[in-house]
């Protein structure tokens, strides 16, 4: 392994080489390999991204969709493939279609570098590799609707959906009845106009809170 070509990539020289090459080494490849490291990763991880968003003045069940969106491995696999880290991984000769390690990579590289630079330098891998804006953020209104309702002992919302499209031309109202009104989302499919009931119900009970 070129250690100083990935160490370029991830903007971080390690003192301890075998901790980079662990982080890159799949299980397939030898018994020495990134899984406690990933583990691990994962942890700080996502430390790192709830203090980064804790300021953000979001609900706890916002900053948790928001979280998790953002450590999914939908979002660390484009990230670690632009710093580079699936052509570096080692991989044994049978393991061609591992999707997981390209993600997996970057948990446990966070971790090496915690291990060996400590949290500061952890912080200055994540908060300039990863993507915190919210342009491309999936919020889960339903899932945050829920949680609320739930922590204050009602029960969970029934949706009822309403086809008011063509045949040809499917279109999906949805209504949710909670706080004692009813709130109701239009889409193209059943899944979106659910989400944008709840997103209006969870907007009503923002300004009730106020």
């Amino acid at each position: 392994m070129k250690f100083d070509e990935v160490e370029r990539a991830i903007g971080y020289t390690f003192k301890d080489k075998s901790l980079l090459q662990r982080a890159l080494t799949l299980a397939s490849a030898s018994d020495d390999n990134n899984q406690l490291l990933e583990f691990f990763g994962d942890a700080v991880l996502e430390f790192i991204v709830s203090e980064k968003i804790f300021a953000e003045g979001k609900s706890e069940g916002e900053l948790t969709e928001r979280r998790k969106t953002l450590v999914a491995d939908s979002a660390l696999a484009p990230v670690s493939e632009k710093l580079g880290l699936d052509k570096y991984l080692i991989r044994g000769k049978k393991d061609v279609g591992n999707k997981k390690a390209v993600p997996s990579a970057y948990e446990a590289v966070t971790a090496a570098i915690y291990l060996d630079g400590g949290m500061d330098e952890a912080k200055r891998f994540v908060l300039g590799s990863l993507d915190f804006s919210e342009r491309n953020a999936v919020v889960n209104y339903k899932g945050i609707l829920q949680e609320l309702l739930q922590a204050e002992g009602n029960p969970c919302p029934e949706y009822i959906r309403e086809d008011i499209g063509t045949p040809q031309n499917h279109r999906f109202k949805v209504s949710v009845k909670v706080f004692s009104k009813t709130f109701t989302g239009e889409c193209d499919n059943a899944k979106g106009a659910e989400q944008l009931a709840a997103k209006s119900a969870l907007n009503f009970y923002e300004k009730i809170r106020k």
